[in-house]
Protein backbone atom coordinates (compact mmCIF):
# COMPACT_ATOMS: atom_id res chain seq x y z
CA UNK A 1 0.00 0.00 0.00
CA UNK A 2 1.16 3.58 -1.01
CA UNK A 3 1.67 5.94 1.62
CA UNK A 4 -0.51 9.38 1.42
CA UNK A 5 1.50 12.38 2.17
CA UNK A 6 0.30 15.58 3.04
CA UNK A 7 2.51 18.45 2.87
CA UNK A 8 4.26 20.01 5.90
CA UNK A 9 4.40 23.66 6.65
CA UNK A 10 7.83 23.15 8.11
CA UNK A 11 7.06 23.69 11.79
CA UNK A 12 6.87 20.10 12.20
CA UNK A 13 3.20 19.43 13.17
CA UNK A 14 2.28 17.65 10.01
CA UNK A 15 -0.16 20.83 9.20
CA UNK A 16 -0.65 22.24 5.95
CA UNK A 17 -3.14 24.07 4.41
CA UNK A 18 -4.21 22.06 1.09
CA UNK A 19 -5.65 24.05 -2.16
CA UNK A 20 -9.08 21.66 -2.90
CA UNK A 21 -10.86 22.94 0.33
CA UNK A 22 -8.36 25.39 2.37
CA UNK A 23 -8.93 23.35 5.46
CA UNK A 24 -5.31 22.53 7.22
CA UNK A 25 -4.05 18.88 6.53
CA UNK A 26 -3.54 16.47 9.75
CA UNK A 27 -2.02 13.57 8.26
CA UNK A 28 -1.88 10.64 10.90
CA UNK A 29 -1.88 6.82 10.98
CA UNK A 30 -5.07 5.25 13.17
CA UNK A 31 -7.09 2.33 13.97
CA UNK A 32 -10.62 1.48 13.38
CA UNK A 33 -12.22 -1.01 15.10
CA UNK A 34 -14.59 -3.75 13.93
CA UNK A 35 -15.90 -4.21 17.48
CA UNK A 36 -18.36 -7.50 17.52
CA UNK A 37 -20.60 -8.53 20.53
CA UNK A 38 -21.14 -12.11 21.37
CA UNK A 39 -23.98 -12.67 18.48
CA UNK A 40 -22.22 -11.22 15.96
CA UNK A 41 -23.19 -7.71 16.15
CA UNK A 42 -21.61 -5.18 14.86
CA UNK A 43 -20.99 -1.77 17.08
CA UNK A 44 -21.31 1.74 14.97
CA UNK A 45 -21.41 4.93 16.09
CA UNK A 46 -23.95 7.34 14.51
CA UNK A 47 -22.04 10.83 13.67
CA UNK A 48 -22.40 14.30 12.03
CA UNK A 49 -20.24 16.75 11.60
CA UNK A 50 -22.02 20.09 12.93
CA UNK A 51 -18.43 22.23 10.72
CA UNK A 52 -19.33 20.74 7.67
CA UNK A 53 -23.30 20.87 7.76
CA UNK A 54 -22.84 19.39 3.81
CA UNK A 55 -22.10 15.98 5.34
CA UNK A 56 -24.49 13.80 5.97
CA UNK A 57 -24.69 12.28 9.08
CA UNK A 58 -22.95 8.60 8.53
CA UNK A 59 -22.48 5.08 10.30
CA UNK A 60 -19.06 5.07 11.12
CA UNK A 61 -16.76 1.94 12.90
CA UNK A 62 -15.40 3.69 16.47
CA UNK A 63 -11.29 4.53 16.13
CA UNK A 64 -8.93 7.05 15.98
CA UNK A 65 -5.53 8.41 15.83
CA UNK A 66 -2.46 6.24 17.40
CA UNK A 67 -0.48 7.77 19.72
CA UNK A 68 3.12 8.25 19.15
CA UNK A 69 4.47 5.96 22.28
CA UNK A 70 1.38 3.70 21.41
CA UNK A 71 1.19 0.05 19.62
CA UNK A 72 -1.89 -0.66 17.30
CA UNK A 73 -3.71 -2.91 20.10
CA UNK A 74 -3.11 -0.01 22.39
CA UNK A 75 -4.25 2.12 20.27
CA UNK A 76 -7.43 0.37 19.49
CA UNK A 77 -8.04 -0.69 23.22
CA UNK A 78 -7.42 3.25 24.03
CA UNK A 79 -9.96 4.46 21.34
CA UNK A 80 -12.21 1.60 22.19
CA UNK A 81 -12.38 2.73 26.13
CA UNK A 82 -12.59 6.66 25.33
CA UNK A 83 -15.19 6.23 22.55
CA UNK A 84 -17.15 3.82 24.29
CA UNK A 85 -17.04 3.24 27.52
CA UNK A 86 -15.79 -0.61 26.95
CA UNK A 87 -12.96 -2.23 28.36
CA UNK A 88 -11.37 -4.75 26.69
CA UNK A 89 -8.19 -7.29 27.51
CA UNK A 90 -5.23 -7.22 24.68
CA UNK A 91 -6.60 -10.61 23.38
CA UNK A 92 -9.98 -8.95 22.47
CA UNK A 93 -8.31 -7.17 19.67
CA UNK A 94 -7.43 -9.10 16.63
CA UNK A 95 -4.85 -8.33 14.20
CA UNK A 96 -4.98 -6.03 11.57
CA UNK A 97 -6.63 -7.14 8.42
CA UNK A 98 -7.79 -4.38 6.41
CA UNK A 99 -5.05 -1.46 5.23
CA UNK A 100 -6.93 2.07 4.03
CA UNK A 101 -5.85 5.46 3.08
CA UNK A 102 -8.32 7.75 3.24
CA UNK A 103 -8.96 11.53 3.28
CA UNK A 104 -12.13 13.65 5.09
CA UNK A 105 -13.39 16.47 6.62
CA UNK A 106 -13.52 17.14 10.25
CA UNK A 107 -13.65 19.39 12.98
CA UNK A 108 -12.53 22.28 10.35
CA UNK A 109 -9.44 19.83 9.22
CA UNK A 110 -8.87 17.68 6.50
CA UNK A 111 -7.51 14.16 7.53
CA UNK A 112 -5.72 12.10 5.63
CA UNK A 113 -5.27 9.03 7.32
CA UNK A 114 -3.39 5.36 6.73
CA UNK A 115 -5.68 3.47 8.72
CA UNK A 116 -5.46 -0.38 9.77
CA UNK A 117 -8.94 -2.00 10.59
CA UNK A 118 -8.73 -4.53 13.92
CA UNK A 119 -11.51 -7.11 15.26
CA UNK A 120 -12.37 -6.62 18.46
CA UNK A 121 -14.30 -9.35 20.39
CA UNK A 122 -16.58 -9.25 23.40
CA UNK A 123 -18.07 -11.54 25.84
CA UNK A 124 -21.28 -9.57 26.27
CA UNK A 125 -23.96 -9.15 23.94
CA UNK A 126 -24.68 -5.57 22.71
CA UNK A 127 -23.10 -4.22 26.07
CA UNK A 128 -24.09 -0.86 27.36
CA UNK A 129 -21.99 2.59 25.67
CA UNK A 130 -20.74 4.65 27.47
CA UNK A 131 -19.66 7.99 25.50
CA UNK A 132 -18.53 10.35 28.70
CA UNK A 133 -14.98 9.46 28.02
CA UNK A 134 -14.87 11.07 23.93
CA UNK A 135 -12.66 13.81 23.67
CA UNK A 136 -14.49 17.15 22.38
CA UNK A 137 -14.42 16.98 18.60
CA UNK A 138 -15.64 13.31 19.64
CA UNK A 139 -18.56 14.28 21.52
CA UNK A 140 -19.95 17.21 19.14
CA UNK A 141 -19.78 14.85 16.26
CA UNK A 142 -22.00 11.85 18.04
CA UNK A 143 -25.96 11.68 17.47
CA UNK A 144 -25.94 7.66 18.88
CA UNK A 145 -24.91 3.93 18.58
CA UNK A 146 -26.18 0.74 17.07
CA UNK A 147 -25.55 -2.42 17.38
CA UNK A 148 -26.09 -4.36 13.84
CA UNK A 149 -26.23 -7.46 11.77
CA UNK A 150 -24.01 -8.14 9.08
CA UNK A 151 -27.13 -8.56 7.03
CA UNK A 152 -28.46 -4.99 8.66
CA UNK A 153 -25.64 -3.84 7.21
CA UNK A 154 -25.51 -5.23 3.50
CA UNK A 155 -28.95 -3.94 3.06
CA UNK A 156 -28.73 -0.88 4.72
CA UNK A 157 -29.45 2.30 2.31
CA UNK A 158 -27.54 4.52 5.44
CA UNK A 159 -24.27 5.83 4.80
CA UNK A 160 -21.17 4.40 6.21
CA UNK A 161 -17.81 4.99 6.97
CA UNK A 162 -15.56 3.29 5.43
CA UNK A 163 -18.25 3.93 2.67
CA UNK A 164 -17.56 0.22 1.51
CA UNK A 165 -18.07 -1.23 4.99
CA UNK A 166 -21.55 -3.10 3.58
CA UNK A 167 -19.26 -4.63 0.41
CA UNK A 168 -16.83 -5.40 2.26
CA UNK A 169 -17.47 -6.64 6.11
CA UNK A 170 -18.50 -10.08 5.40
CA UNK A 171 -15.33 -10.78 3.24
CA UNK A 172 -13.47 -9.27 6.07
CA UNK A 173 -15.06 -11.27 8.95
CA UNK A 174 -14.47 -14.60 6.95
CA UNK A 175 -10.94 -13.93 7.14
CA UNK A 176 -10.09 -11.94 4.23
CA UNK A 177 -7.06 -9.93 4.25
CA UNK A 178 -8.06 -6.36 2.70
CA UNK A 179 -5.83 -3.76 0.95
CA UNK A 180 -8.57 -1.17 0.22
CA UNK A 181 -7.64 2.00 -2.29
CA UNK A 182 -7.86 5.07 -1.29
CA UNK A 183 -10.89 6.41 -0.37
CA UNK A 184 -12.02 10.42 -0.99
CA UNK A 185 -14.73 10.53 1.98
CA UNK A 186 -15.44 14.20 2.02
Amino acid sequence: MSTVNAPDDGDGTGVSSPTDDDLPVVERAAVRLVVLDANGRLLLLHITEPLHPDQAPCWELPGGGIDADETLAEAARRELLEETGLEVGPSAVGAPSWCREVTFRHAGTRRVQTERVVPVRLAASAPAVDPAGQLADEAATLLGWRWWTVSEIEASKERFYPRRLPELLRRLLDGELIDEPFEHFS
